[in-house]
């Protein structure tokens, strides 16, 4: 349906040879923009740049470049420019990889570069000066549309977010030439894979309570007690994760001398996990209490010592990292004693040669620095751990996974973003590819785990298919599935096929058609 609009949109080389080479005899303009949400006044702009020439060419700003706050865009590169290329007035789209337009000003040499009024309203801005500069230097110029309606897509997306969490993903999957045959392909033959996770063991509990009322003379809250749930966390999560997948896990960690420490080795024992638990008798198994009541979360109560393993405990993890043939190591950090500066130094040094390597940093209380982690193939931290790391509390997304790669030399990203899902950064053949991928929460019932499960499920699915875009999207999914279930509990292939129908579904589309 959209074939002929898509036609529209020209890279730099294709459009200098369809328009020709300046002087021309069909004059060009051309108009650049983000057109993030397009409004009665862009259309007004480009409406009346298409009155002064033959072509219209509409430039936008790649998403990787937009610094309007956090979030921006909201509508990712390829959608925008297909809505544009739907207006018939609307000649050529072209998406700038560059931070200004200057480059493709010069290479392109439109006739004309049509800019909005408010550009003249303070006097030339820099960045308009310096167009000008690159106009002029070839025999172009600026014409500035009448301004008699502005609206601010800012305005309008902060009023009220559009859902396109089903566009974005069929413009994504379109790009990439993947259907869902192919996302759930992406989780055959896992069982061929082996996995070390080395990292902090947390015992999650979950006390389930009722109110029963509060004491008169103080503010004391009473509880009735029913149970307390116990689940294997932390490390011990993704490692539960992976093997639920069907692949081989090996987990080292340290525990103390108690009854946790039972509780791990026979979680893993029933799961067959091969499990290196590094004894160390001076500190307790970390355990995180949630007390539960009537599904709220009232309390939590923690029993841990964040002290830095002994050089003992970390000699022998060093070994069997050294020791263990597997298709990747995971670095699972918690901040719990394993992993600080000077360890994962050592650490990273103890991986052979051309493994995979992965890191994911989920510090909720503790001060962690997923930069510590350098030239892994795949780090997947979250938003709030990767601006501390950077010390960045301001930037968009895109400038701050920049910032990121810079700092920690990155080869993939999965950056966790909460509600708003995962924005995935790489380098496919030397060309850095970003995309973004929305939650697929249903029906949120307990969050905790989630980055567990995309940790696990996105190694995988990258060890199995090289594919940063099937790993984001698997990923993603595992995470939600996590999301909707209560506790920390393992995720399997058949939770994560179940929610793909789903998602099929709500595409309108049947399992047998590509997309």
């Amino acid at each position: 349906m959209l074939e002929k609009y898509q036609k529209k949109i020209k890279t730099v080389k294709e459009l200098k040879k369809i328009i020709g080479k300046f002087p021309r005899t069909k004059k060009v303009i051309m108009c650049h923009g983000v057109f993030d949400v397009v409004h009665p006044g862009h259309i007004r702009h480009l409406a009346y740049a298409k009155s002064k020439a033959d072509i219209l060419v509409v430039s936008l700003t790649s998403d990787i470049h937009i610094t309007k706050g956090k979030y921006r865009p909201h509508v990712p590169e390829k959608i925008r420019a297909i809505n544009i290329a739907t207006f018939e007035m609307v000649d050529y789209v072209l998406i700038d990889f560059n931070k200004t337009p200057n480059k493709n000003l010069l290479s392109i040499k439109p006739d004309y570069f049509a800019k909005g009024f408010e550009y003249t309203s303070n006097g030339l801005p820099p960045a308009t000066i310096a167009e000008n500069k690159i106009l002029k230097s070839y025999g172009g110029s600026i014409i500035f549309t009448p301004g008699d309606i502005v609206y601010s897509s800012s305005k309008i997306l902060d009023t009220n977010l559009p859902n396109l969490q089903v566009e974005k993903l069929i413009s994504i999957m379109n790009e990439y030439k993947i259907d869902f045959v192919k996302l759930k392909e992406s989780l055959r033959n896992l069982n061929k894979l082996k996995v070390h996770v080395i990292g902090d063991t947390i015992i999650d509990s979950y006390t389930r309570t009722s109110m029963i009322g509060g004491q008169v003379k103080t503010p004391t809250i009473s509880v009735l007690h029913h149970k307390r749930e116990d689940y294997l966390g932390g490390a011990g999560i993704v490692s539960r994760h992976i093997r639920a997948a069907g692949a081989k896990v090996i987990f080292t960690t340290v525990v103390g001398n108690d009854n946790f420490k039972k509780l791990v080795k026979q979680k893993c024992k029933n799961d067959g996990i091969l499990l290196n638990a590094i004894e160390d008798k001076s500190r307790p198994t970390t355990h995180k209490n949630t007390i539960v009541t009537d599904q709220y979360r009232l309390l939590k109560i923690d029993t841990l010592d964040n002290r830095p393993i002994s050089e003992e405990a970390l000699n022998v993890i060093e070994k069997k990292i050294k020791k263990h043939k597997v298709n990747a190591v995971i670095f699972s950090d918690f901040r719990h004693g394993i992993f600080n500066s000077y360890t994962i130094k050592k650490l990273t040094k103890a991986i052979p040669k051309n493994l995979f390597k992965v890191a994911d940093s989920q510090v909720a209380t503790r001060w962690g620095n997923i930069c510590d982690f350098k030239n892994f193939d795949l780090i997947t931290p979250n938003e709030r751990e990767a601006r501390f790391s950077l010390a960045d509390q301001d930037s968009s997304i895109g400038r701050l996974t920049e910032n990121l790669r810079k700092n920690s030399n990155f080869k993939n990203l999965i950056l966790k973003l909460g509600a708003k899902g995962v924005f995935c950064v790489g380098n496919k053949n030397k060309i850095n590819e970003y995309f973004s991928i929305d939650s697929f929460v249903t029906k949120l019932v307990d969050a905790v785990g989630a980055g567990d499960a995309l940790l696990a499920y996105g190694t995988l699915v990258y060890l199995n298919t090289k594919s940063l875009l099937l790993a984001g999207i698997i990923g993603s999914i595992a995470a939600s599935c996590e999301c909707e279930i209560d506790g920390n509990i393992p995720i399997k292939p058949k939770n994560i096929e179940h929610k793909i129908d789903q998602i099929e579904k709500l595409m309108g589309y049947s399992s047998s058609n590509n997309i």
